[in-house]
């Protein structure tokens, strides 16, 4: 082990991703370097690091669109292990394949263990957002890496809702949102409920109100994710057809297909809220302090492993 403090970690990125690199570097007083991307004409990709890499590195990818990303992954990071990296941090702000944590039918692949076991083998460290885990207590269940961090957007979504409403009704739109509901509303003491979902597919729900007052409250909808939008859009048409002055969506996680915001806007939501885990137009809330700082907390125990 050697007396001499490291050089400080590089943040690697890919083009698709820079904006919020940029952020995070910035935020967090970080080196930032792109990974140079090529795609063959029959599909295969050519992936070129720096030469000379710092002994701790932090790799920024959101998984978003994740089957060619996790490519990526085992890519880069054999790569810079070959290039002398010793420490790799993955930094993926929204991680894919959490929500499938059992086989729900006789021989299902349990993705979040498969996808989980595969980033534990490849990096020492993962810091995400508000991952999609109900029946593991810990990221590190799932994700067995030998550091874990997990964050959450809904307290600076709260801060976002109470500038705009500083008595609004925080509404889950099910049961699995409960606890990011709970987080943001207490945050700023705003009261909060939930709906039971009913899903008979990926585009039909069927949505039950809370049992609580909604006429002429101002109603936030906070999830961690939305995607198709659809059962956002059928709580949002019940809750203003229950009386609520107006409804706005909050999310952590912009998944949003090509007709979500059609959809939602038709369903009569006002304000479209996001963090910018995932690039989207409805970006409102940066999350690259909060990143940077969960950086900060990696390299202080990174640093350990190489210092006397």
């Amino acid at each position: 082990m050697s007396s001499t403090l490291p050089a400080k970690p590089l943040l690697l990125y890919f083009a698709d991703e820079r904006a919020n690199a940029e952020r995070i570097a910035q935020a967090g007083a970080l080196n930032l370097m792109p990974i140079e991307r090529h795609r063959f004409p029959d599909g295969e990709l050519k992936l070129r690091l720096p030469e000379s890499l710092p002994q701790r590195l932090v790799l920024l990818r959101s998984l978003a669109q994740p089957n060619e990303k996790l490519l990526e992954l085992l890519l880069v990071a054999q790569t810079a292990r070959s290039l002398g990296a010793e420490h790799l941090t993955l930094l993926a702000p929204y991680l894919a394949y959490m929500r499938q944590d059992i086989a729900f039918q006789p021989g299902e692949a349990i993705s979040q263990r498969i996808v989980g076991q595969f980033l534990a083998t490849l990096f020492d460290a993962v810091i995400t957002v508000d991952p999609h885990l109900h029946r593991v207590a810990t990221l590190h269940e799932a994700l067995p890496a030998g550091n874990t961090l997990v964050l959450s957007g809904a307290p600076l979504l709260s801060d976002l809702i109470a500038t705009h409403h500083s008595a609004a009704l925080l509404v889950g739109p099910d049961e699995e949102s409960a606890q990011w509901v709970a987080q943001a509303a207490a945050r700023h003491g705003l009261e909060h409920a939930v709906c039971r979902k009913l899903r008979h597919g990926d585009r039909s729900v069927d949505i039950e109100l809370p049992h609580c007052k909604l006429a002429g409250r101002h109603v936030v909808l906070l999830d961690d994710v939305a995607s198709t939008g659809h059962t956002l859009a059928e709580a949002a048409a019940l809750l203003l057809a229950a009386g609520a002055v107006s409804v706005d969506v909050a999310v952590t996680h912009a998944l949003f297909d090509s007709g979500a915001l059609s959809l939602l806007r038709s369903a009569g939501v006002s304000q479209i809220w996001s963090t910018d885990c995932i690039e989207h137009s409805s970006n409102a809330v940066s999350m690259a302090p909060v990143l940077a700082s969960a950086l900060r907390q990696i390299e202080t125990a990174a640093v350990g492993e190489f210092v006397d």
